[in-house]
């Protein structure tokens, strides 16, 4: 009988599999960061898709190698090129997907290690040696944190320090009007228009904003016709200006762009991660998914979560779900999180929630 392999403690090598999304991505720099603070003489490689590779390129003592999903053959065959000749210790396999099992076979490691076995779609677990335990969370980002422990590391670090340039911070900057409160509005989910809210009541949250607050207020998304079609309908039903800056930003950017912000509105997609790792509150729209499992990780407090409502009606994860989303709700949640955030400003006690 083969003899089960072995992982070297500490293994001198770990090549993190994880190509997307763009939350996903986010989610797992805590575990890389984990690795690096536990780990200190393992080299670490992650195999990464090339839009969410521009997000955390430069983060230091991490190789990317980047695979572009557009092109995943010939990109495939780059990457082989790429990692012939070398071998890891360990391989953390952090996406069960067909691409991504097609990817870990670039990778000779000493040992795989994959999800267990309800989370190992599209078959994850023939690619894999062995399998991470579920974790005490449903969320996301804690789940990451079981490959960390299936090596042995019980400390967490909730760190991200994604490196942001300093030319994308003087662009942020100049899309913003200084010393005033900024409401960024990032209205179109990843997943279509399933998750997203209603434009008129996005416009009722932000001009409530603008004239409650004085807040500016700046609505973000991607180059798609769709999100440029859809915020222009929100502000087209406001009654105080609003900048469109949709598909106008870098990733980059568009970090620096929410670490300069006083706070996000957005449903369950990529930037309410973004936020979470440079440190602005969130408030998350959430009937179509969980927040449990996907909302900001850090404020979830202020999330305005219509998703049990959702599923006991059986209204399913789409745009009937998100209509149980109510605009004083949302506003309530405003409301009190600039309140808090003007009572630290001014070093008094903060009202418990």
């Amino acid at each position: 009988m083969t003899p089960a392999p072995r992982i070297p403690d500490p293994p001198r090598s770990l090549c993190l599999l994880r190509l997307s999304a763009i939350g996903d991505v986010v989610n797992i720099v805590p575990l890389v960061r984990t690795l690096q603070r536990e780990l200190p003489e393992t080299r670490l490689t992650w195999i990464i898709g090339r839009t969410e590779a521009e997000l955390v390129a430069g983060l230091e003592g991490v190789e990317l190698l980047v695979l572009d999903k557009a092109r995943t053959a010939r990109s495939l065959t780059a990457l082989w090129s790429r990692l012939r000749g070398r071998r890891f210790d360990v391989l953390l396999h952090a996406q069960a997907a067909w691409r991504a099992n097609l990817v870990s076979t670039a990778v000779r490691a000493g040992f795989r290690i994959g999800y267990d076995r309800p989370r190992a779609k599209d078959f994850q677990r023939a690619f894999v040696h062995g399998a991470i335990h579920p974790g005490p969370s449903p969320h996301t980002l804690d789940g990451y944190f079981g490959f960390s422990r299936a090596l042995g590391i019980k400390e967490r670090h909730l760190e991200w320090g994604i490196p942001i340039p300093e030319a994308a911070r003087l662009r942020a900057r100049s899309l913003m009007v200084p010393d005033r409160r900024a409401l960024v509005i990032n209205p179109c989910a990843s997943a279509g228009n399933r998750r997203n809210w209603l434009p008129e009541r996005y416009a009722r949250v932000a001009d409530h904003a603008a004239a409650r607050h004085g807040c500016q207020v700046l609505f973000t998304g991607g180059a798609a016709p769709r999100d440029h079609r859809f915020i222009e309908t929100i502000r087209g039903a406001m009654a105080h200006p609003a900048s469109n800056l949709a598909g106008r930003t870098s990733l980059k950017e568009m970090l620096a762009l929410l670490g300069e912000s006083t706070v996000l509105l957005a449903p369950d997609t990529g930037p309410v991660h973004m936020a979470t790792a440079v440190g602005t509150p969130v408030i998350g729209l959430y009937a179509a998914s969980d927040p449990a499992r996907s909302g900001p990780y850090r404020s979830r407090e202020w999330c305005v979560d219509r998703y049990p409502a959702a599923s006991s009606r059986g209204l399913g994860r789409g745009a009937a779900a998100m209509r149980l989303i109510d605009v004083d709700s949302v506003t309530a949640r405003l409301d009190r999180l600039l309140a808090d955030q003007a009572q630290r400003e001014a070093g008094r006690p903060v009202r418990a929630i």
